[in-house]
């Protein structure tokens, strides 16, 4: 029984897919002289992601059935001081099952794409862009140093910025990729700022010497404060999170990435970018366990995060900001279970929800495709009739989403409640009130977006905007909407990745409940104190397996919520739709507080980029013009050519000036000595 694994396989887990990238970043495009047709740009990309996927599937199955593990420095860099710099993989059951999640998703997207993007003049940049997105995302989780953690952490930041943008002709799309730029800029610098810490105080970048060291960190005050250092490097550490997980108030930037095409919105929201942050914490949660104060900032955020965003999906009318704002409620109940202490359960959500949510982002792109680049829900309806494939999907991917009992997300989305409920730290009490009201959200916003596309009067021919470029109506490829033609079900390169993550995202959580959250799978991954945390040890007496946890919600409230969220969409858009136009117009202050995103955008332009634009006029003119160049650069040579200047008339050339110099010195030496010295 084999319990070990190749260090040359491993790499060509990251290494296949930037092949692919490469060649069909140069050899597909103008700048190597467009010599790989569409064909064969998109066959070596999905060549590379199947590549990378096999093998991590055959790690997986290593690491869960026969134990095999995987630690070593494949490259030195550099040796600084003490501190060596290095490539490096760990591979153990968390790395292996986000291997496996993070290219099978982008696996899908990558077929997905062959159809989505078939007219677009960027077809072959866009392979070499997800292609590349895929290698950084896998270097990221499979590190054994935060060097390589940082490293594709930016990386994926920077691919994701020419993902957003990618249509660059769009000022909507520029402005979205800058946006998502500059946001988790600030995010990165806490997250630098951790790295810095544990860098000068643990003398290390490796994590297994990082956690030996955790203790001994864990005892140290932070200079000149009464924080313990331990909490100052979790919190860091945490907005590093915050920015690339997108939570409140670093979110801003993740909806209006849909400036995006559709498969990089699926790759972002399910299984990449976004989860980064929670992988991030999940891999540093023995240094997490040892503070109480940066477990409730978690909690709070993310309990902030699961609700108030949800609460945004509501109102949306784009088809792919309504799952947008969905991503980012379950990211939130992601860092929730976090905050509990129970990482294991928010990496099984993390999991379950790549499933689901990389479904239902292909599916609305379905929808685009079959609605002729119409993407506002307000105008489709019985597009069921039409899409069969999409729409049984579509349902299935809703059905999980909103915590079904025997679906995928059902176990994971429960188990974050009842993890929360067991926790005894301070901010449970908000946190679990946050988690259960957003399981009616959740319900609510996800079947509106289900009842008003696939369901209904047909109102594809009496779109106003059919027409027009709008923000809302406007066409994946750049052409505009076509209101007036009936839907049509998509290509097979569409529907046979929805077809092919359907099943995981049913099932899954079924089969991978115990072993992930009880078993042994992430005994060597995640460290909890159950002594301090004891959720987890609540949770393992309270789950008696997958079948029993399914009965059992028949008792709890989740289920009733959930059911009560369907039921009123039902009626508000189906049986009754004049109900939710009353409920806008009576409720118009809170209407309008939605509809701006709580002002998040207006205080980010107004007062925070105003307000750094000011400071840096300030010191520009102030500071740089004023006084650098004003009174120290030119204020030095003008004082020196005065002084000069004065000077100059003490040196005429003439002996009487001398003479008269002379005598005065001798008549104020005299008088010094006679009148001070006496």
């Amino acid at each position: 029984m084999s319990t070990t694994l190749s260090a040359s396989t491993l790499l060509a887990v990251p290494l296949a897919p930037l092949a692919g990238s490469v060649l069909a970043g140069i050899f597909g495009t103008k700048l190597g002289g467009n010599l790989l047709g569409r064909r064969a740009s998109h066959s070596l990309t999905i060549l590379g992601v199947f590549i990378a996927f096999v093998i991590s599937a055959m790690t997986l199955r290593s690491v869960a059935l026969d134990g095999a593990r995987f630690n070593e420095t494949i490259y030195e860099w550099m040796v600084v001081g003490g501190l060596k710099m290095e490539v490096g993989f760990l591979i153990d059951g968390l790395t292996a099952m986000m291997m496996c999640v993070v290219t099978f998703v982008s696996l899908m997207v990558h077929i997905y794409t062959i159809g989505y993007m078939e007219e677009d003049e960027g077809y072959n940049r866009f392979f070499a862009y997800i292609s590349l997105f895929t290698f950084s995302m896998l270097m990221l989780v499979m590190s054994n140093n935060l060097l390589q953690l940082f490293f594709g952490w930016e990386a994926v930041g920077l691919v994701s910025y020419l993902l957003i943008g990618f249509w660059y002709n769009r000022p909507t799309a520029i402005f979205a990729n800058m946006k998502a730029f500059l946001v988790n800029r600030v995010g990165d610098f806490g997250f630098i700022l951790g790295i810095g810490l544990i860098a000068a105080y643990a003398g290390t970048l490796n994590y297994g010497e990082v956690f030996a060291k955790a203790d001994e960190l864990g005892a140290i005050g932070f200079p000149g404060t009464d924080w313990l250092l331990i909490t100052v490097i979790c919190i860091c550490l945490f907005i590093g999170a915050m920015g690339k997980s997108a939570q409140f108030p670093l979110h801003v930037w993740l909806p209006d990435s849909m400036e995006g095409p559709t498969p990089i919105s699926a790759l972002i929201h399910a299984a990449t970018m976004v989860t980064a942050g929670i992988f991030m914490v999940s891999r540093m949660s023995p240094l997490f366990e040892l503070s109480d104060t940066a477990l409730n900032f978690i909690l709070v955020i993310g309990a902030i995060t699961a609700l108030f965003m949800g609460f945004l999906g509501i109102i949306q009318n784009d088809i792919k900001r309504v799952v947008a704002y969905s991503t980012l409620s379950q990211l939130g109940y992601m860092t929730v279970a976090l905050g509990a202490s129970a990482y294991s359960v928010a990496v099984f959500h993390l999991m379950t929800h790549a499933f689901f949510k990389a479904l239902l982002f292909l599916g609305a792109g379905s929808v685009i495709i079959g609605m002729h680049h119409n993407q506002d829900i307000r105008w489709m309806g019985n597009v069921r009739k039409y899409m069969p494939i999409t729409w049984i999907t579509f349902l299935l991917a809703s059905l999980a989403l909103i915590g079904t009992p025997f679906f995928s997300g059902f176990y994971s989305k429960d188990a974050i409640i009842e993890a929360v409920h067991a926790s005894h730290l301070p901010a449970a009490g908000f946190a679990s009130f946050a988690v259960l009201a957003g399981v009616f959200v959740t319900a609510f916003y996800s079947f509106r977006l289900y009842f008003l596309v696939f369901h209904g009067q047909e109102r594809y021919d009496q779109n106003p905007e059919a027409h027009h470029d709008d923000h809302h109506a406007h066409d994946d490829h750049g052409h505009h909407g076509q209101g007036d033609h009936k839907p049509h079900e998509s290509p097979w390169v569409v529907t046979l990745p929805l077809v092919l993550l359907m099943i995981p995202s049913v099932i899954i959580g079924f089969f991978t409940l115990m072993p992930m959250l009880f078993g042994d799978f992430f005994k060597d991954s995640i460290v909890v104190d159950l002594a301090r945390h004891p959720a987890m040890g609540e949770l393992r007496e309270m789950i008696h397996g997958p079948v029993a946890m399914a009965l059992h919600s028949i008792h709890t409230l989740p289920l009733y919520l959930a059911l009560a969220g369907v039921v009123l969409s039902w009626y508000m858009y189906m049986v009754n739709p004049a109900l939710p136009a009353a409920i806008k117009r009576a409720f118009g202050p809170v209407y309008r507080l939605l509809e701006n995103k709580y002002y998040m955008d207006w205080f980010n332009e107004n007062v925070l980029a105003r307000g750094a634009r000011a400071l840096g006029t300030g010191l520009w003119k102030g500071g740089d013009q004023a006084l650098i160049d004003g009174a120290v650069v030119n204020g030095s040579w003008k004082v020196v050519g005065r002084l000069a200047g004065v000077i100059r008339w003490f040196q005429s050339g003439y002996i009487y000036h001398y003479a008269l110099a002379m005598l005065l010195g001798i008549f104020i030496l005299m008088t010094y000595f006679v009148w001070f010295k006496r």
